[in-house]
């Protein structure tokens, strides 16, 4: 059970107005329902604990909670001693990091955020909000807004119209004949395969081909490609396991794009247009490791190797069986040096 600490806690600094922000999708999240700000917030916490959250808890939403900007703005302490702080304050109810999937199909991408909340809450109180479509919505990165459309143009009155002096009559004028309607045919770049060939030389030195042999083999790597792979497949299927010495690239390259061809998958059934989108569930970061995992299997926002370091304060001591495996081991080396 936490103590109150009675001595005066240092006065966070005000928050610079060029505090940076983070990319959208990052950054600060306040928890619902918090308890009006009042001086003795944070009161049970020790002094270093009680000077960074002063701090946080006046951050905008959406800035960034990185450590490494933190300890930039807070000068009393390093970046070890602000993630420390930062974990102390996860056990204390305050903090908790997490992530989320957002956008659909190929497009997916994780989102990071950092909920915090000045009032203190228990670990029943973290798992049930951040299991709810609110805590969801609250970490996915906000719409861009759209822009807002041109006003109408504001009709002439009658009067302007009336005086508008009448067009000059232009006299008729002889057109050029017309082309056909076909467009000139764009210069396109090189294609995919062919840039996945002149990289492998950039990669491995080994694999140097000219710009007759990359046009040669671009067929037979448009094929890998046309089956679903990416390039980057491609290239470590075609740099893997490579011989010390390579006399000829190009025919070192030629009998691996035939021999190592992918199977040609059958084309995936489209989803249906009403089939419902798979729910999104946040996953909860360790405040010390960074290791995700579901919120009720980090209590405190702790995973549970970090979780176990912080109740005993320090290492896990270890067990019978490591303690006998090096008991072991020294007097074997004592064995050796024992004189024959």
């Amino acid at each position: 059970m936490a103590t109150q600490h009675h001595s005066s806690a240092l006065h966070a600094p005000a928050v610079s107005p060029a505090y940076p922000m983070a990319k959208p999708g990052y950054g600060k999240r306040s928890a619902p329902g918090q308890q009006a700000r009042t001086r003795d917030d944070f009161a049970l916490l020790p002094t270093r604990e009680r000077y960074v959250a002063g701090f946080v808890d006046h951050l905008p939403d959406g800035a960034s909670m990185s450590v490494k900007q933190l300890a930039k703005q807070l000068p009393l302490y390093g970046q070890q001693a602000i993630s420390t702080a930062l974990k102390a304050l996860s056990v204390a109810g305050h903090l908790r990091r997490v992530r989320c999937s957002v956008g659909a199909g190929d497009e997916t991408r994780w989102v990071f955020r950092t909920f915090w909340s000045r009032t203190a809450r228990d670990n029943e109180w973290w798992t049930t909000y951040l299991a709810t479509e609110t805590a969801t919505q609250a970490a996915a990165p906000a719409p861009a807004p759209e822009a807002p459309a041109p006003p109408p143009a504001r009709p002439e009155s009658p009067a302007v119209a009336e005086q508008a002096p009448e067009p000059t009559p232009v006299p008729p004028q002889r057109t050029p004949p017309q082309a056909p309607d076909t467009e000139p045919a764009q210069p396109t770049g090189p294609s995919p395969a062919y840039l996945a060939l002149a990289r492998l030389g950039r990669d491995d030195h080994r694999l140097g081909l000219s710009a007759d042999d990359c046009t040669t083999l671009e067929p037979l790597a448009a094929q890998w490609l046309d089956r679903g792979v990416t390039t980057d497949y491609l290239t470590s299927t075609l740099t893997a396991g490579l011989p010390a010495e390579v006399d000829s690239p190009v025919g070192l390259l030629r009998r691996r794009l035939i021999d190592k061809l992918p199977p040609r998958l059958p084309a995936t059934p489209s989803t249906p247009a009403d089939t419902p989108a798979p729910a999104r569930r946040l996953l909860v970061e360790c405040t010390d490791c960074g290791r995700p995992g579901p919120p009720e299997a980090l209590p405190d926002g702790l995973c549970r190797p970090c979780h176990n370091t912080h109740s005993t304060g320090g290492r896990p001591s270890p067990d019978a069986t490591q303690i006998a495996a090096v008991k072991a081991h020294m007097a074997n080396l004592r064995d050796l040096l024992k004189p024959v």
